[in-house]
């Protein structure tokens, strides 16, 4: 079996190859890829829940939106996310409940999710797709 998402060689920036059975999966995926390479630590305590709808003209450009969403309180509020749940509705729209911590140190900085390579198909188990980060 394949894994859920691999770091792969990429010449200036990072980037993941990413697998799911079904879009839901592959944007679960893609999240838990992208939050282990920053190597956060958050401070110990409460978290704060947020939840949130995203609509888009395309499932890449959900994709995009999707983990610039969850990058977004790293730099506004020093916050990471440390859980998460996500729906994807249809390939343009999705639903998702973050749950956040203020952290310690981020080891890693991710500038932006980019469109390079960012094609999602569809595969025979799923879904796959490389998404690549400016950081």
């Amino acid at each position: 079996m394949q894994p859920a998402f691999e770091e792969i060689e990429h010449t200036a920036d990072w980037a993941l190859r990413v697998r799911g059975q079904n879009l839901t999966d592959l944007f679960r995926n893609a999240a838990l890829g992208m939050l282990s390479l920053l190597d956060i630590e958050p401070v110990p305590g409460n978290t704060e829940s947020r939840s949130f709808e995203l609509t888009a003209e395309d499932s890449e450009t959900l994709l995009v939106a999707w983990l610039e969403e969850l990058l977004f309180p790293l730099e506004v509020e020093n916050a990471a996310v440390v859980d998460f749940q996500v729906k994807v509705l249809q390939k343009v729209q999705l639903k998702a409940t973050i749950e956040l911590k203020k952290i310690a140190s981020i080891k890693k900085e991710i500038k932006a999710v980019t469109f390079n390579e960012l094609d999602i198909r569809a595969i025979e188990t799923g879904y796959e797709t490389i998404i690549v980060f400016d950081v």
